[in-house]
């Protein structure tokens, strides 16, 4: 919530953390409680995700995030991940059992909702948990085979 304080108090209907009843009368009116302690997809959990993934009759249905004015030319095409890339990151087993650890929870809607992103990166980067989570994702997007396809062209090209 805020960042004034360290939290001592636990939301007992999401479980957010905040430090005052201050904080706790600004929260409440927003809050959403939780519906069980399993995660059915990742975008329940992570704000940024529901954006990209939309429910629709016949299971998930992922627009072009990329088409709008925002995201235009800013980013570079390889550093994309495919749509359905982010269909196996939603689907995948190892991140929803991940994502039922309140901490891993709290740290990512932390990372979502922070303006310094890159610090609070650096930040959650020193938690194991986050690690875990991150590496899991990775794997995901990336696969190690492909990883090492690239080491491969890429040694041959400097020693022929």
């Amino acid at each position: 919530m805020c960042e004034e304080q360290p939290p001592k108090y636990r939301c007992p209907r999401c479980e957010l953390r905040y430090c005052s009843v201050g904080c706790y009368k600004i929260h409440k009116d927003a809050c959403k409680p939780q519906e069980s302690g399993s995660v059915s997809t990742i975008s329940e959990l992570y704000p940024a995700l529901k954006e990209v993934i939309q429910q629709d009759g016949n299971g998930h249905h992922f627009p072009d995030i990329f088409d709008d004015e925002e995201n235009g030319d800013e980013e570079e095409e390889s550093d994309r991940v495919p749509l359905e890339k982010l269909r196996l990151l939603a689907e995948s087993k190892e991140l929803k059992s991940l994502l039922c650890n309140p901490h891993l929870k709290q740290l990512l809607l932390t990372v979502d909702r922070a303006e310094d992103k890159e610090s609070i990166m650096k930040t959650a980067m020193q938690e194991p948990i986050f690690v875990e989570f991150a590496d899991q994702c990775l794997q995901i997007v990336e696969p190690p085979e492909k990883e090492n396809e690239i080491f491969a062209s890429e040694y041959k090209l400097f020693n022929p």
